[in-house]
């Protein structure tokens, strides 16, 4: 195809591929395949969750069957069990799924060199000039990956990254989907606001007061209402309800090019101060980790999930690389007052990227903290925890006191997760 001036012009072609309940799917397929499983936990009313001997226990993958009983992802293990006794609870074993993460970006690698991992489930795949005919090469992908993987994914095909995931998230499992831009008023539209990428509760809230239910009435109000009324963030959501997304699929960095954790927390989280207490537990944490390989880093995001575990992600640039808990705790905060509008939160994770190995620090006019020095508390922090152990020191807001929430002052740390299962524990059924 020729545009007016007679240069070659080809549609961009973006899939985003996700796994069906992947915890829950990686688990059984496991099970069928390694451990002799005769029932497949996807058929059964199981759920990947927490121990629910510990309050902070939640569901992190539920069955389809689990659905008839109103069981919901990010509910509390106890809440489950009520609303269905007989539940099948197998514990999460993490190492497996980044195993069968890896896997699926393996495959997927064979089709295009541009893939960026959205999260451990899901990806983006810029497969622009890769492929004659979408579909034909979306559902060959989602059979190699029955067949060769044991799982299954959706698969949503569009110009831009946006559309492509909406895509994704129509009917479900193991299904493809297009929602070209020329599809938008006839799939995307009739659909409830509340489906739209990047509307939290607030934002719904806002919508309603102003008599917009679908995302088709979200497209075609007046945008000096929606600024009046919300901002620019009403202008971004309006493009959003119009199928505009020029976002370009970032390509998945190598595990080296950064560093990062996250944690799911025991109960909604609504106030300001408490996720940022959150924030600085992951800090601690990753700054931890890079004073100890010796790096220091210069790009700070962070990643939020609601209580549909939603996906929300901001990130800035640091004037200076660093490797201190305080700057990156700042940077993350200053990521969250510009990202969070109040939605009750679940899941909260910080990244950070740009390594480097400097050894040497370009002081700033401006700078708020005297780096050498607060290097050096920082560092005698680290030796101290190193040698007795990480709870001998912490910040004084993490000590436990009467009408303080319980958090763990270094948070997401592969150490305070369980990382394997032990199956000959485990009633494999």
């Amino acid at each position: 195809m020729f545009g007016n001036k007679g240069e070659q012009f080809m549609r961009r072609v973006i899939f985003h591929v996700d796994v069906n309940s992947a915890f829950l799917s990686w688990e059984a397929c496991y099970r069928l395949h390694h451990l002799g499983a005769k029932q497949d936990l996807r058929k059964l009313v199981s759920a990947v969750g927490g121990d629910q001997e510990k309050r902070h226990g939640i569901i992190l993958a539920k069955s389809i069957p689990a659905k008839k009983y109103h069981i919901q992802t990010g509910e509390t293990v106890v809440s489950a069990k009520e609303k269905c006794p007989e539940l099948i609870l197998v514990p999460p074993n993490y190492d497996l799924y980044n195993r069968s993460s890896k896997a699926l970006i393996k495959l997927l690698s064979a089709y295009t060199d541009k893939i960026e991992q959205y999260s451990i489930d899901e990806a983006f795949l810029d497969m622009t000039g890769c492929c004659d005919d979408p579909e034909r090469t979306a559902y060959e992908i989602k059979h190699r990956i029955h067949t060769e993987l044991g799982f299954t994914v959706n698969i949503g095909i569009s110009e831009n990254k946006l559309l492509a995931k909406m895509a994704s998230d129509f009917t479900k499992p193991d299904r493809v989907h297009t929602l070209w831009k020329s599809e938008v008023k006839e799939k995307m539209w009739p659909l409830p606001v509340s489906e739209l990428f990047y509307v939290g509760h607030a934002s719904l809230r806002k919508l309603s007061n102003l008599g917009i239910h679908t995302i088709g009435e979200l497209a075609t109000t007046d945008p000096v209402i929606l600024q009046a009324h919300m901002k620019s963030h009403g202008l971004l959501i309006r493009q959003y309800a119009n199928g505009i997304n020029e976002s370009t699929v970032i390509d998945t960095p190598p595990p080296a090019k950064g560093y990062g954790n996250s944690l799911t927390t025991p109960r909604d989280v609504v106030n300001r101060d408490v996720a940022k207490q959150y924030l600085l537990s992951l800090s601690e944490t990753i700054s931890a980790r890079l004073r100890a390989d010796g790096v220091k880093i210069s790009m700070v995001s962070i990643s939020l999930r609601d209580w549909d575990l939603r996906f929300y992600g901001h990130q800035v640039t640091l004037s200076v690389p660093t490797d201190l808990t305080v700057e990156i705790y700042a940077a993350s905060c200053r990521c969250f007052d510009e990202l969070w509008d109040g939605i009750p939160l679940r899941h909260l994770g910080i990244h950070t990227g740009r390594v480097s190995r400097d050894d040497f620090r370009q002081m700033q006019m401006f700078d708020k903290v005297d780096y050498e020095k607060t290097r050096k508390m920082e560092c005698a922090v680290d030796s101290i925890r190193k040698k007795y152990g990480m709870d001998s020191i912490k910040r004084a807001c993490f000590i436990n006191s009467p009408g303080r929430i319980e958090m763990d002052h270094m948070a997401g740390g592969v150490s305070r997760e369980k990382r394997t299962v032990d199956y000959t524990k485990e009633q494999v059924i």
